[in-house]
């Protein structure tokens, strides 16, 4: 007996995505490549430094630039077919006005919703008051800059998607119990970011559940799809900016400023996103009255979504460069202010990423978004703002994720919901092939063990190199 189609539709998309990540690895080539220049550069610097006895702090500066500078390129570039590939593949955005957009979107993320996480990874791993006279806690940066560095560009030389946020975590962690001791080392909340390693793809996956059952039920099935796509779609975009825009004003000013803006910017976004909405099934239903698409009727709702999502990547992976380069840059004078990421750094980590996304994402969104990754505009849809709400709850509370796995959660949410939502309607064919089943159940374990096996092989090894950098960069400066 022949599986029905139903029963593989979860398996197409995870399928979709085990050929996407080997995508990445073909077009992340050249940022590759960049990144072996790069850590030929720091080690010729260190080794200048060792030999010649000069001034360890401007090295210092220097290098964690560099080795900052590449890892911003390398998420921007990417990362960022996790908030444009979906829509692009849906035909919601042209490729390049959708790099422009998530362009810009990142760096007002990295901006406004930044701080957290960047104040987290500044000083709520490893205690730097003990280092904060001198050079030795920029050195522990730059260190755990390196050994991140180093571990990206070895795990994408051997074809293993790796995380940015969890190689961060891990040279943190490794370079601070090198300089300072494994006690200084804040292991509960090592061990509460882990958690959540785990926790949000399952959260996006319920998310997007949710999301894909409500407009299954009340527009993608209802027997007058136009009409119910006119009734429900613009109250929906009109609910996703207003909540948007006040978490963004909720970030942004405080006090009177926030009481008197929160409910202004709210009413603002969400009649634009509903006149946005209603205006494009307007245009739909007006252009095929009797049949109208469902991946045209999502348009609007989709690149909303995008662009909350690109915001949300730069809120939460700024983090990985603004965080341990505050303290490089600040060096002696960040007496008082460890874990206090400024603005400026907030802005330069940004950019980095944008110029990721602008000069290296064309490749790799054209390869996951218009031939690979090609989700429909529903299910897309239900990926992208499940997948940004939940980065920026994680942001919101200072905890660096993994876009690419909370993304991959999304997935698995809405294949489980399509399917038992096709279950429920045929309820003839209840009984499914015992080896339909063990396939299914082989080929979702085997997502399921990559994920769980890339957190917990990328902590300890990045914790080592960065520990190993660590003892190098100390015993080359001599501080």
């Amino acid at each position: 007996m022949s599986p029905r189609p139903s029963f593989r539709t979860l398996d197409k998309d995870l399928g979709r995505i085990t050929h996407a990540e080997v995508a990445q690895l073909h077009a992340f080539r050249p940022v590759w490549r960049l990144g072996l220049s790069v850590l030929a550069l720091v080690g010729g610097l260190l080794v200048f430094l060792a030999l010649s006895g000069a001034a360890p702090g401007v090295l210092a500066t220097g290098a964690g630039l560099i080795v900052a500078a590449w890892l911003g390129v390398a998420i921007g570039s990417n990362d960022v077919a996790n908030s444009l590939g979906p829509a692009v593949g849906a035909g919601a955005v042209p490729l390049l006005p959708g790099l422009v957009l998530v362009a810009v979107a990142g760096l007002l993320g990295a901006f406004l919703a930044g701080g957290a996480v960047s104040d987290r990874l500044a000083g709520g791993i490893i205690d730097l008051a003990p280092l904060n006279q001198g050079i030795r806690g920029p050195m522990v940066m730059v260190a755990a800059l390196i050994g991140a560095a180093s571990w990206i560009t070895l795990a994408t030389g051997i074809g293993l998607p790796v995380s940015t946020s969890h190689s961060i975590v891990g040279g943190i962690t490794g370079a601070g119990a090198v300089a300072l001791g494994v006690s200084s080392v804040a292991w509960t909340t090592v061990l509460m970011i882990a958690s959540v390693w785990v926790a949000t793809p399952l959260v996006a996956g319920g998310l997007a559940a949710l999301l894909l059952v409500f407009l299954r039920a009340n527009v993608v099935d209802a027997p007058d799809r136009g009409a119910a796509a006119l009734r429900w779609l613009p109250g929906m975009v009109a609910t996703m900016c207003a909540a948007f825009a006040v978490y963004v004003c909720v970030l942004t000013f405080d006090g009177s400023q926030l009481v008197l803006l929160q409910p202004a910017a709210a009413a603002l976004a969400g009649a634009a996103g509903y006149g946005i909405t209603h205006r494009g099934v307007l245009r739909e239903l007006r252009d095929h009255p009797k049949k109208p698409s469902t991946k045209r009727l999502l348009r609007p709702a989709l690149l909303i979504a995008v662009v909350i999502m690109g915001f949300a990547h730069g809120a939460n992976d700024v983090g990985n460069i603004a965080g341990p380069l505050s303290v490089i840059l600040q060096g002696h004078a960040v007496s008082g202010q460890i874990g206090v990421v400024p603005a400026a750094i907030l802005i330069g980590g940004g950019l980095a990423i944008a110029a990721g996304t602008l000069l290296f994402g064309r490749r790799l969104v054209t390869m996951v978004g218009s031939g690979i990754t090609k989700l429909n505009a529903g299910r897309a849809f239900c990926v992208s703002l499940a997948t940004a709400v939940t980065v920026l709850g994680a942001s919101g509370f200072g905890l660096p994720v993994s876009t690419t796995h909370v993304a991959v959660g999304g997935i698995f949410g809405v294949g489980f919901a399509r399917e038992w939502l096709d279950r429920r309607r045929d309820t003839r064919h209840d009984a499914m092939p015992a080896e339909e089943s063990r396939r299914r159940m082989l080929v979702r374990r085997s997502h399921v063990v990559t994920i769980t096996a890339a957190w917990l092989i990328t902590l300890p090894i990045t914790a080592g190199l960065g520990a190993l950098a660590c003892a190098l960069v100390l015993r080359a400066t001599g501080v």
